[in-house]
């Protein structure tokens, strides 16, 4: 796979411009040729686009500058913007509301308005003015749930010969047709989840073939060569000159993953190696290794990219040498400054010191034992929960002799937390901008280490009440 294109989930946890600069580098050393760019709310949309910025976009100037750190390495951008499914951060906001398929869910854009096409075309446009010299261009067009329950689609779809399938494909070709008409040398790239069910027929003689590339994506760690073998086959023969593949090195396990189990990963890229071995070399243009920070524009971040580096390294050498050895496992111990790295486990005895690797040492810490550390003293220490219960605590009641019994450890343990936390919270505001860092907190630290100083609290008033 001579294409190898690392995914930036850009509509969660944003890295700041210079922690990319250490990255990108490595990335390249790791085997790296490009990168997929998924700026959603973190483009610095202007004019009548300007809502969709978030406060912590991206400006110009900070763009330009990934972008050319991007190219000081030889890595190829290809830019990624949705344009009909996974729309929440555009139909979210008042203004553009009116656009959605369904009147209450902003997933989905409505295909049949004029405006709808409008809008797509100025945010391709936007993206495509800050970007020189693409040759790709990824219009997303994922999971595009509830199409055709929307009124218009609703009645569209009662017409003799309509088909929701049409449906999507038209949108498709109207989305293509505006960037290959505009942007002659680039060509659009869609996900093909949308696409795998429709018959041969139906792809053929909807045009699409002719217009996009299908990047098959999947996830798994047991993923059907057989089955994938097939799907390209049939794309081939509808018209689709090349094919594209996408893996996960991250944010593929689980919704509010925070430690990446490099293992799956690993695996999942060796079923693509296998898929690649019977796809004609004409036919596989490259392969996009994801890293998914949300599953979608509401949920919550999964694993953050400093915790994943690792997760990284090993796919892509593993994509570069066709497999992974012990031989490739050196390599990338020595790429990320490792003495030991594992795969099968969230634990790793070696810190490292590729960029952000305290990061990964100190979420580790938290993961594992924060919660734990936390459930022990006030679930399974007997002087808490006898002595101590949640009705002595409302009530300031405590026995004086049972004080000693407990609050030097609940006074030690917070002081620790409270110091990981810290030093957790120093690591990651280097990275990234404090909105990040506030709702991960608030997501994996704040709901144990409250609790815990909540006890000691209690048992402060506790004492003082009884004095």
């Amino acid at each position: 796979m001579r294409r190898r294109l690392v995914h930036l989930d850009l509509k969660g946890a944003p890295p700041r411009v210079a922690y990319l600069g250490q990255v990108l580098p490595l990335c390249r050393a790791m085997g790296a040729t490009g990168l997929l760019l998924e700026y959603e709310d973190t483009f610095p949309y202007a004019g009548p686009l300007e809502p969709l910025r978030a406060p912590h976009a991206y400006s110009p100037p900070e763009l330009q500058t990934m972008l050319c750190l991007a190219r000081a390495q030889g890595l190829e951008v290809v830019p990624l913007v949705q344009s009909f499914g996974h729309m929440e951060f555009v139909l979210k906001h008042k203004q553009f509301a009116h656009l959605r398929e369904v009147a209450a869910l902003p997933n989905a854009l409505n295909p049949h308005k004029e405006e709808s096409l409008a809008l797509v075309r100025a945010m391709v446009d936007q993206v495509m003015a800050l970007h020189k010299d693409l040759e790709w261009f990824h219009i997303g067009c994922d999971e595009v749930y509830h199409l055709g329950e929307g009124e218009e689609s609703k009645q569209w779809l009662q017409q003799p010969g309509n088909t929701l399938e049409k449906l999507f494909l038209a949108h498709i070709k109207a989305v293509a047709t505006y960037v290959t008409s505009s942007y002659p040398r680039v060509t659009p790239i869609v996900w093909d989840d949308m696409l795998r069910g429709m018959s041969e027929e139906t792809l053929a003689e909807s045009g699409v073939p002719q217009l996009v590339q299908p990047m098959i994506w999947d996830y798994t760690a047991d993923l059907d060569v057989e089955g994938k073998v097939q799907l390209i086959e049939k794309y081939c023969r509808c018209g689709f000159p090349k094919v594209w593949f996408a893996s996960a090195f991250k944010g593929a396990t689980g919704v509010n993953q925070s430690l990446t189990l490099i293992g799956h990963h690993l695996k999942n890229h060796l079923q693509w190696l296998k898929v690649a071995s019977r796809t004609p070399v004409d036919v596989l243009e490259g392969i996009a290794l994801t890293g998914w920070q949300r599953y979608d524009h509401f949920s919550v971040l999964c694993e953050l990219l400093p915790v994943a580096i690792p997760s990284l390294a090993v796919c892509l050498q593993a994509l570069k040498n066709g497999g992974y050895s012990e031989e490739v496992k050196e390599h990338v111990e020595k790429l990320l400054g490792m003495s030991n790295l594992e795969i099968d486990t969230f634990m790793s005895t070696s810190l490292g010191t590729f960029p952000g690797s305290n990061i990964l040492s100190l979420v580790t810490q938290v993961s594992f034992y924060l919660k734990s550390s936390v459930d022990e003293l006030l679930e399974r220490n007997r002087y808490v929960t006898g002595w101590f219960s949640p009705y002595h605590r409302r009530r300031k009641i405590i026995h004086p002799i049972m004080v000693h019994h407990f609050q030097p450890d609940a006074v030690s343990r917070l002081s620790k937390w409270n110091a990981v936390v810290q030093d957790l919270q120093a690591a990651m505001e280097q990275v990234f901008h404090p909105c990040t860092v506030e709702e991960w907190m608030e997501e994996n630290v704040q709901p144990s280490l409250q609790q815990l100083q909540q006890v000691v609290d209690d048992l402060d008033e506790a004492i003082k009440a009884q004095s």
